[in-house]
């Protein structure tokens, strides 16, 4: 699945937390629990590994080691129980003090499950899993065409990238001079299945070996979509992708758009469409009932901080200082809290008007 602007916000804040850590030897603890895998077996394990610690001839060294198990083991004994995704946890003296004791522990739920399990000592901590969920592997193909053009494109995550536009050389619907009406429909008729062609070859180059590919998403004006995807043009195997097909106005970059905006329904479980219904909520509230809603820094503030926000809306590009801060308010009145990445037109309008939104469980005069 593909993470949420505040689950890829959770994970960069605590990759930044444990990155700059570095033991002066091998003492560090890294432990990575598989989805429904006994935490006591893991346990066990590590009070073994405090034993084996033992053997080690550095006194310093051994001690380091030996602390950070002993941190580890009890607090997996205070998580009792694997979480439903698994679990991250990491352990050691992290004083950059030569000689200093700074023990401590660290751990997450993946927002996915894990299938793979480590103990490792190291002098750094191994978060390469959490560094690979950021990179999203997961995308919609887009499809937009009529009998003239077409554009093709790729989701993932929030962000839409062009890959190939194309144009055909169907004739417009008057005929030329000289030509029979008959073999002038010949001609845009040959045409056409000329274009469905080469654009069935661009979908099968671009998505047919694609990793990650979740389905194939096809939009454009008029019948000619369907005739494409309906004919003998595209390839079984990428056929079988394709997921959706929208009526469209357009069949450019803003009908990639449109495309992606009238998918809703077939992006239900995305990110980008729990985004873009947020934030549309929130303009429409904006356009009928201002009273129902706040944005800027300082407006958002006094409403949160009255209890009067019900959602609070934050850009993914202010600090993570700032999100933390808020975040913090806002669990004090159990308002729920959505962080809006900057890769959607309504994200950016966020940030244009200052980053920070909120919608109001009642209407607040707020100065």
């Amino acid at each position: 699945m593909s993470l949420s602007a505040h689950q890829r916000f959770e994970i960069k804040k605590f990759l930044k937390e444990l990155e700059g850590k570095r033991g002066r030897h091998t003492e560090l603890v890294s432990v990575w629990v598989p989805a429904g895998y006994d935490l006591v077996k893991v346990i066990q394990q590590l009070q073994d590994e405090q034993g084996t610690a033992s053997n080690i001839k550095s006194a310093t060294t051994r001690r380091n080691v030996q602390d950070a198990l002993e941190r580890m083991v009890q607090h997996l004994k205070v998580v009792n129980r694997t979480p439903p995704n698994g679990l991250l946890a990491f352990s050691g003296n992290v004083s950059e003090r030569e000689g200093g004791i700074d023990v401590r522990v660290w751990s997450i739920e993946p927002p996915v499950p894990i299938n793979q399990r480590l103990y490792r000592c190291d002098k750094d901590f191994k978060l390469d899993l959490l560094r690979d969920m950021l990179e999203s592997k997961e995308s919609y193909g887009l499809v937009v065409m009529d009998a003239r053009d077409a554009t093709i494109g790729i989701l993932r995550g929030k962000s839409i990238q062009i890959l190939v536009k194309t144009h055909s050389e169907v004739p417009g619907k008057m005929k030329a001079g000289g030509q029979s009406a008959h073999r002038f429909q010949q001609n845009r008729e040959l045409a056409a299945k000329q274009h469905y062609k080469k654009v069935a070859d661009y979908m099968k180059d671009q998505f047919l070996m694609m990793e990650g590919l979740k389905g194939i998403l096809v939009g454009g004006p008029g019948p000619t979509k369907y005739e494409m995807v309906d004919g003998p043009y595209i390839t079984n195997e990428v056929k079988k992708k394709i997921i959706a097909v929208k009526d469209l106005t357009y069949t450019d970059e803003f009908g990639i758009g449109e495309l992606v905006d009238r998918s809703q329904d077939v992006l239900a479980q995305e990110e980008i469409a729990d985004e873009k219904k947020v934030m549309s909520r929130f303009f429409e509230l904006l356009s009928t009932k201002a009273e129902l809603v706040v944005y800027g820094e300082n407006q958002t503030r006094k409403a949160l901080e009255m209890g009067a926000v019900d959602t609070l809306m934050l850009s993914e590009a202010l600090s993570d200082e700032k999100i933390d801060e808020f975040e913090s308010i806002a669990k004090n009145y159990s308002t729920t809290v959505k962080i809006i990445s900057t890769e959607t037109r309504e994200g950016v309008q966020l940030r244009d008007i200052g980053k920070f939104a909120g919608m109001l469980r009642y209407a607040a005069h707020i100065e």
